[in-house]
């Protein structure tokens, strides 16, 4: 039987082998194929720069497909509320949103002002409330939820600020800016305003599970005060017309005072009994209102008010009395102070107004010259606020003198062609040198003639630029921007007079450099003044006066051509021009008629005699000096040589600008 049963399974065996071998072989062909593929993938993806892996990483449990997983995906982030889908952000996203930085700059961080007035919200909250709800029945059951709530809120507010926000304000150590987390937190917990924010957030409030809802124990709450002023402070120094909340925050504070009085003056009706004296609140109409109107009168010494009855009364009164006389009173000293400060810079230009008025009615300056003063200061005024702006200016430090001109006018100045290519340094000490002046229509800039010692730079408005005959002529007209005047700063030698009036069309507002600083700028920087120089000569042959047009031709010059001006070598040799050189050729004619006159006459008493023939003493001239062989002597015929003629030629000579005048005495044909 063993036999049978080895034999019968070697034989399923051998059926089955055939089968597995084919199914290995299956699978290794298609394990085989996947590899090919891949390889292919992987290499189309390298040639494309691709990467990534095509197959998506093994999950446990079902497959998805991408559409329902991204649907499912979406779903997860809404919420159904009632017939409506909203979307919910999940809460690691708003922690990343919400996430503080390490450190906050209280003085330029204006989210850091913004947080501010939330927690100066919840502090008046406390202010005003709180005394209200002491002395006023506006605290019931029915409405105790609501003032809890809004307790509670400004706690958080509060605490938000002692835990999270303080402790990481920078600060500055002997000149450092201070932003390590550890420091800053130490700096804020040794700080007097830590300490009154820790003492203002005591929760107080526990005691109401023993006494009831009693308002008393939140006062605590006001104490944090220093916040307060801080952000006044903040806000003021951000806000470009600061005046304007100074006068609503001492607005603020007399409601306030008047508020609180309102509170003690129920409070002490209360104590009296509601009506029990004509001096008490009698319990008709608004109570608030009634209490608050009372304090106004009282505080403010309005009077007509009911005596007090009692001691307790009238030393209420008294008490009130002084202390409305002490807070009013300084109320309305700083509420004059702050529209005094608002009015400073008014103030100051209506006074050197009126002083340059007196000054001229004192000496009987004329009307039209009185009325252009009064023009530019009122110009001036509307334009830029203030008269001078070197006044505010010279208190900064130079450096930030220097940001605000860079912001204002280095756009301007580098324009200029006389200065680009110059130190960039150089250009900031011009800008911190640079003068402004207001000019009225017509005033003159500068005159045609006059020594210019200064440049100007238009910052505002138009100048035009006179000449012709008669100096009324408009040549140009320049605006924003330009630049006149920029040779007389670089110009030696007596080259530095205006060519030409320039007026002021309109009101003009002009930088004004001149000659004297930008030579004490220029000794630091010797590179620039070679450069300057260079420049000036360029520019100056590029203005160089233009040639005058010729005169109109008229009557018979019409039909005559213009005399030829006699050569320059000519003239040189005559040794004049004009009426000189004439006179000269005059008397060398007469002088050459009388020789040859003397000549016949001695012709005729010595007949058959040859003459002897002399040469005369005039050589070949030429006016080059390489040229010359002997020097030229004086041109006059010698009378013993009456036949001979003078010959005078000129020949141009290789330089096209020069000629050569040849003299010859040539023998007369017999």
């Amino acid at each position: 039987m063993s036999f049978l049963f080895c034999l019968i399974s070697t034989e399923k065996k051998s059926n089955q082998s055939p089968i597995a071998s084919k199914y290995a072989e299956t699978r290794l062909q298609d394990l085989a194929s996947r590899l090919r593929q891949r390889t292919a993938h992987y290499k189309k993806r390298l040639e494309e720069g691709d990467l990534s892996s095509p197959e998506a990483s093994p999950k446990a449990g079902p497959l998805l497909q991408p559409e329902e997983d991204e649907a499912n995906r979406e779903e997860e982030h809404y919420c159904d509320m009632m017939c409506c889908k909203f979307k919910k952000v999940p809460l690691k996203e708003y922690l990343k949103k919400m996430k503080l930085p390490t450190s906050i700059d209280s003085q330029t961080d204006v989210s850091y002002v913004l947080w501010l007035l939330l927690v100066i919200v919840a502090y008046n909250w406390n202010c005003w409330f709180i005394p209200m709800r002491l002395a006023f029945p506006y605290q019931t059951p029915k409405n105790m939820r609501y003032w809890l709530i809004t307790d509670i809120i400004c706690d958080i507010i509060y605490l938000s600020d002692l835990l999270i926000v303080q402790p990481r304000l920078e600060f500055l150590r002997q000149g450092n800016k201070i932003v390590k987390p550890k420091e800053m937190k130490e700096h804020y917990r040794t700080s007097t305003k830590f300490k009154m924010d820790l003492v203002s957030i005591i929760p107080f409030d526990a005691l109401y599970l023993i006494f009831g809802f009693n308002p008393v124990f939140r006062t605590n709450r006001t104490l944090k005060y220093i916040t307060f002023f801080e952000f006044n402070d903040r806000l003021e120094s951000r806000m470009d017309n600061a005046y304007i909340y100074r006068v609503i925050r001492t607005t603020g504070y007399l409601l306030f005072v008047l508020h609180v009085n309102a509170c003690i003056y129920s409070l002490a009706s209360d104590y009296e009994g509601i009506g029990s004296t004509k001096w008490v609140y009698d319990g008709k109409g608004n109570r608030y209102l009634r209490c608050y109107y009372w304090a106004v009168r009282t505080l403010i010494t309005i009077g007509g008010l009911p005596e007090p009855q009692n001691t307790f009364e009238i030393i209420f009164q008294l008490l009130n009395f002084f202390s409305g006389v002490f807070v009013f009173s300084s109320l309305i000293g700083q509420m004059r102070d702050v529209i005094g400060s608002a009015t400073a810079n008014k103030n100051h230009f209506r006074a050197s107004m009126d002083n340059a008025i007196t000054y001229m009615n004192t000496y009987s300056i004329p009307k039209i010259i009185q009325n252009r003063v009064r023009i530019w200061y009122k110009y001036t005024w509307d334009s830029q606020r203030i008269l001078d702006e070197s006044e505010f200016l010279e208190h900064l430090p130079t450096k930030m003198r220097l940001a605000i001109a860079i912001n204002v006018n280095f756009n301007i100045v580098n324009n200029i062609d006389l200065f680009k290519g110059c130190d960039t340094q150089m250009i900031y000490d011009i800008l911190l040198k640079l003068k402004s002046s207001v000019y009225l229509p017509g005033d003159f800039v500068c005159k045609k003639g006059e020594i210019g010692r200064e440049m100007y730079i238009i910052k505002q408005g138009e100048v035009q630029v006179l000449g012709g005959p008669d100096d009324t002529k408009v040549l140009v007209t320049l605006k924003a921007g330009a630049v006149f005047g920029e040779i007389s700063l670089l110009a030696k030698g007596g080259g530095n007079r205006r060519t030409a009036n320039v007026v002021a069309h309109g009101f003009a507002n002009l930088f004004i450099l001149d000659k004297k600083t930008l030579s004490g700028i220029l000794v630091h920087y010797p590179d620039s003044e070679k450069l300057l120089m260079q420049k000036a000569k360029l520019l100056l042959k590029q203005k160089a006066k233009p040639s005058e047009a010729p005169p109109p031709v008229k009557g018979f010059a019409l039909l005559f051509p213009p005399k030829e001006e006699t050569p320059k070598m000519l003239k040189a040799l005559l040794g004049g021009s004009g009426k000189a050189s004439l006179s000269r050729l005059l008397r060398l004619k007469k002088e050459l008629a009388a020789q040859v006159k003397e000549q016949k006459i001695e012709g005729i008493e010595n007949q058959g005699k040859e003459p002897a023939e002399k040469p005369l003493n005039m050589p070949k001239c030429n006016v080059r000096e390489e040229e010359v062989s002997k020097p030229i002597t004086k041109a006059v015929l010698s009378r013993e040589n009456p036949k001979s003629s003078l010959i005078i030629t000129m020949t141009p000579s290789s330089n096209a600008e020069e000629e050569i005048l040849t003299v010859e005495m040539k023998e007369k044909a017999k």
